[in-house]
C-alpha cells in the first residue's frame, strides 16, 4: 500500500480550512442579511420599552456606567444577531435589576455585577453539560405557554402603568396620574398607540389563507400593494424619533450638558461580602427566570416565529452565560436574552440577526460618542411613549399561546399563569404548572 503524499495532505487539510472558513463567513453575511431594510430598522426599536426603563434606573438609583453599558450590549447585539440570525435582542436581568433597585444602600454596584458573573457561570455549566437541552425537551408545551403568557401580560400591565402614570424609575415606583395634555401626556401615548394599530395592525398571520377567487383577484393584488406600503412606514422608528425630539423640546438646556467621547471604563472591585450578597439576593431569585424566559421561553418561541430555526437551549444558555463572565467585570449591566423582547422586534418587523445588529451598532456608537451623557437625553425622554413601544411587545409575546388547542393545555397553562402573576416570578407558576401537568397525566393513567 503506498503512503500519502504529505505534501497532498496539507493540501487537503488547508483546501478544509478554507472551506470551513468561506461556510462560516457566507453563514455570517446571511444572518444579517436585510430582509426588509426599514422593517428591520422598525424592529430595532421593539424592545426599547424593557432597556430603557431598567438601565435608565439602575443609573439614577446606583450609578450605572451607562456608557460601559452601551458599549458592551452593543457588541452582544451585533454578535447575537450574527450567530443566530433572528431578531434576539439583549436586555437587563430584570430580577437583579428589581433587588438593586428596592434593597437600598446594600446592593450596590460590586452585589449587582457579582450576581451577574454567578448566574451566568451557572448557565454556562448548565449549557456546557447538556442539561439545559435535558430541560428544554422535558418541560411540557402548555407549561412554557403559561410562562410566556404571563410575562407578556406582565409587560402590558407595566406599559398601561407607564401611560397612565407618571413613574419615578429611581425607586421603581408608579406616582401620581399623567395629565391629558403635555410633551409626555395621555393624548400623546394614545396618539401614538393608534398609530401603530393602524400601520401594524394585529400583526401578520404566520398561515395566512391566499384566495383563488378570480373575481376578487384585482381587490386582493391592490390590498396586497396597500399591505406592503403599510409595512415599508417605520411606526416604532418614527414614534421613538418623536420621543427623542420631545426630550430636547421639554429640556433645551441638556444640550450644553452633552460630553463627546467615552466614559471611563474600570474593574469593578469586589469584596467576599458582595459576592454573597450578590448571589444570595441576586443570583437565587435570577436564576429561574433566566433559565424559563432566557432560554426555554426563547428557544420555544424562536421555532413559533421562525421554522427551521430553531434556537439550542445549550447555545442560548452558552451565550448569556458568556456575557456576563465577561462584562460585568467591567461594570456593564448583567444581561440575558428574553422571549418578550424577541416578540417585541418580531411584532415590528424584525426578521433576521440584522435587526439586533442595528440596534447594537446604534448603541455602539453612542456608548463611543457620548458615553454617560445620553443619561440626560433618556432622563427626559416621554415614559408613556415607552409604555406604547412595551405594551405591543408584551401583547405579541402573549398572542404566541393562542395555539395551545386541548382544554387540559389550556388549564395548565392558566394556572401557571395566575400563580406567576401573583407571584411576581415565573418560578412559582412554573412549579405549579408542573405538578398541574403530572396531575393530570397521572389522571388519565388511572381512569382510561
Amino acid at each position: 500500500m503506498e503512503s500519502q503524499n504529505p505534501q497532498t495532505s496539507e493540501n487537503l487539510d488547508s483546501n478544509s480550512t478554507s472551506l470551513s472558513r468561506h461556510n462560516l463567513v457566507h453563514k455570517v453575511k446571511s444572518n444579517l442579511v436585510f430582509r426588509s431594510k426599514w422593517a428591520e430598522l422598525n424592529g430595532a426599536m421593539g424592545d426599547l420599552g424593557t432597556y430603557i426603563p431598567i438601565v435608565l434606573a439602575l443609573t439614577l438609583a446606583k450609578d450605572l456606567n451607562l456608557g460601559t453599558t452601551l458599549i458592551f450590549t452593543g457588541v452582544y447585539n451585533m454578535l447575537t444577531g450574527a450567530i443566530y440570525g433572528i431578531p434576539l435582542p439583549v436586555q437587563p436581568m430584570k430580577s437583579i435589576a428589581a433587588v438593586a433597585i428596592s434593597d437600598g444602600p446594600d446592593f450596590n454596584i460590586p452585589e449587582i455585577m457579582a450576581a451577574g458573573i454567578c448566574t451566568g457561570a451557572i448557565l454556562l455549566v448548565l449549557g456546557a453539560t447538556g442539561l439545559m437541552q435535558l430541560v428544554y425537551k422535558l418541560i411540557p408545551l402548555s407549561v412554557v405557554r403559561g410562562i410566556q403568557l404571563s410575562q407578556g401580560l406582565a409587560f402590558a400591565m407595566t406599559a398601561v402603568k407607564y401611560i397612565r402614570k407618571v413613574q419615578d424609575f429611581s425607586k421603581s415606583k408608579s406616582k401620581e396620574n399623567r395629565h391629558w395634555v403635555g410633551l409626555d401626556g395621555l393624548i400623546l401615548a394614545i396618539v401614538c398607540a393608534c398609530f401603530i394599530i393602524v400601520i401594524n395592525g394585529a400583526g401578520k398571520e404566520r398561515n395566512e389563507r391566499e384566495t383563488s377567487n378570480v373575481d376578487d383577484e384585482e381587490r386582493n393584488m391592490r390590498s396586497t400593494r396597500i399591505k406592503k406600503t403599510m409595512a415599508n412606514i417605520p411606526s416604532a422608528f418614527i414614534v421613538f424619533l418623536l420621543g427623542v425630539v420631545l426630550a430636547f423640546i421639554r429640556k433645551p438646556a441638556m444640550v450644553k450638558d452633552i460630553k463627546f467621547g467615552p466614559s471611563s471604563m474600570e474593574v469593578v472591585q469586589f469584596t467576599s461580602h458582595a459576592w454573597k450578597q450578590g448571589f444570595i439576593k441576586g443570583t437565587i431569585p435570577q436564576l429561574p427566570l433566566s433559565i424559563l424566559n432566557s432560554v426555554i421561553a426563547v428557544c420555544k418561541l424562536s421555532s413559533d416565529l421562525f421554522p427551521g430555526k430553531e434556537l439550542s437551549a445549550t447555545s442560548v444558555s452558552i451565550t448569556v452565560g458568556l456575557m456576563n463572565l465577561v462584562g460585568c467585570w467591567f461594570g456593564a449591566i448583567p444581561c440575558c436574552h428574553g422571549a418578550g423582547g424577541l416578540a417585541g422586534q418580531y411584532k415590528f418587523g424584525g426578521r433576521s440577526g440584522g435587526c439586533v445588529a442595528i440596534l447594537g451598532a446604534a448603541e455602539l456608537v453612542l456608548g463611543l460618542v457620548l458615553g454617560t451623557s445620553l443619561m440626560r437625553i433618556l432622563d427626559w425622554f416621554p415614559v408613556g411613549i415607552l409604555g406604547v413601544l412595551l405594551l405591543f411587545a408584551g401583547i405579541e409575546l402573549a398572542m404566541t399561546c393562542r395555539d395551545t388547542n386541548s382544554k387540559g393545555e389550556c388549564f395548565v397553562m392558566l394556572i401557571c399563569t395566575a400563580v406567576s402573576l401573583v407571584g411576581s416570578s415565573a418560578a412559582p407558576g412554573f412549579v405549579c404548572g408542573m405538578v398541574v401537568h403530572l396531575l393530570l397525566k397521572l389522571r388519565l393513567h388511572l381512569f382510561n
